[in-house]
């Protein structure tokens, strides 16, 4: 018998860190360590079929206990952890009957989690909140919704009074670094409709995220001896800082909120004669991206105009785009969330959009519609990282009463 803690803190001890630079699928072996342990606890629950293919997903099925027609649904969660922090060597702390004060982690005194800086912190009073100790991040992003999924999986194996349909458990790799579902088999999976187990504030369902490209800027400067270059020489990183200097603060991420959209160069690499610039492109509309992506050249040749015998090629590629397009023909995925969640207890369920993409993105581009409900997860991708033990819980609980409601409907 496991809680949803007992897995979470054995679950974010397994080191799954993700890797943006290895062409490799799954971008990292590691992952499988903790599928496999996933794939050893759904067969101990009677789950007979549940496997890890080689690109690192893990299937499983929860078979039908009804006589009804219900449509197939899906779970979903990643198992990666994000590539800016460590996963390394986690150890989780459970944090008791959290009164408000700030919490020091032992291992680094310099990271403190405090109540002023967390908004969902006060809500938290009374509750157990887990962390790491200071070295790493925690791995709630989306060790919570791994646990959730899986306690969720244990209530419906062992309660036949909760009537369901058949239910596809999907765990995926590589969602941190964006590849999440690239070898995802929707055939095999064979799921009407999904629902990702990703989110943050308790209560939560977000229907809408960022659409979202990526940008690749190649700039081609002039090279030149040093001791002779007056007039001739065009340094490419010095083309790149100007290009930079000259993106407008409005469009960038620490200036922006709500539905705004950003330009976000992630990496400058390059020397005299040529250099890369990445971004990101993001924003709520298709619309949007363009006009971001054509205001990124005219920047650039703008700048280029300086530098006649320079050049630069952008190049942006897709990445995701909104769920909310696929959503909105399919109103009934996201009203049965709303009433599950009423049903777990959260009389004014939050519906709103993300500034941020889950797999759910894609997937529902890819005829899964699929939004995101939350697993508790706060202040992810950083050594501040937390997860209260009761929201997670309640992640579980929101799962069980959705498929009794999709059953109850169907």
């Amino acid at each position: 018998m496991h809680t949803v803690l007992e897995r979470f803190l054995k679950y974010v001890q397994i080191d799954t860190q993700s890797d943006p630079n290895s062409p490799s699928q799954p971008s990292t072996e590691k992952q499988k360590d903790l599928s496999r342990v996933l794939v050893e606890e759904l067969h101990a629950l009677g789950i007979t079929d549940a496997e890890l293919d080689e690109y690192g997903y893990v299937y499983a099925t929860i078979p039908a206990n009804t006589d009804k027609k219900v449509p197939v649904l899906c779970f979903c969660s990643h198992v990666d952890t994000a590539p800016d922090c460590s996963g390394k060597d986690v150890k989780p702390i459970v944090h008791k009957n959290y009164q408000g004060e700030d919490i020091v982690l032992p291992d680094d005194p310099t990271v403190v989690i405090r109540m002023k800086e967390h908004e969902d912190l006060p809500s938290q009073i009374g509750n157990d909140i887990v962390t790491a100790s200071g070295k790493t991040l925690l791995g709630a992003d989306n060790k919570s919704g791994v646990a959730a999924i899986m306690d969720a999986a244990h209530t419906l194996m062992t309660d036949p009074t909760i009537k369901h349909g058949k239910i596809r458990i999907l765990f995926t790799p590589d969602e941190e670094i964006g590849r999440g579902v690239d070898k995802v088999n929707i055939k095999k999976l064979g799921a009407k409709y999904g629902y990702t187990i990703d989110g943050e504030t308790a209560g939560s369902i977000e229907d809408e995220t960022f659409s979202a490209d990526a940008a690749i800027l190649t700039i081609h400067g002039v090279s030149m001896h040093p001791g002779f270059a007056k007039g001739r020489m065009e340094h490419a990183l010095k083309i790149a800082g100007r290009i930079l200097a000259k993106l407008p603060n409005k469009y960038a991420p620490e200036h922006t909120e709500g539905k705004q959209g950003f330009i976000h160069p992630t990496s400058v690499e390059g020397g005299l004669e040529t250099a890369v610039v990445k971004f990101l492109i993001r924003d709520f509309s298709d619309g949007g991206l363009t006009r971001l992506a054509k205001l990124l050249q005219k920047i650039t040749d703008d700048v280029l105009q300086g530098f006649p015998n320079s050049k630069a090629e952008l190049k942006v590629y897709e990445q995701y785009r909104n769920m909310g397009k696929v959503l909105k023909r399919h109103p009934q995925v996201v009203n049965y969330a709303m009433e599950a969640l009423q049903r777990a207890g959260f009389s004014a369920p939050i519906r709103r959009s993300i500034r941020g993409g889950t797999d759910g993105s894609r997937l529902s581009f890819m005829g899964l519609p699929c939004p995101n409900i939350f697993a508790g997860e706060h202040a992810f991708h950083s050594k501040q990282e937390w997860v209260s033990v009761q929201d997670m819980a309640k992640a579980s609980e929101t799962i069980v009463h959705l498929v009794q409601v999709w059953e109850e409907h169907s």
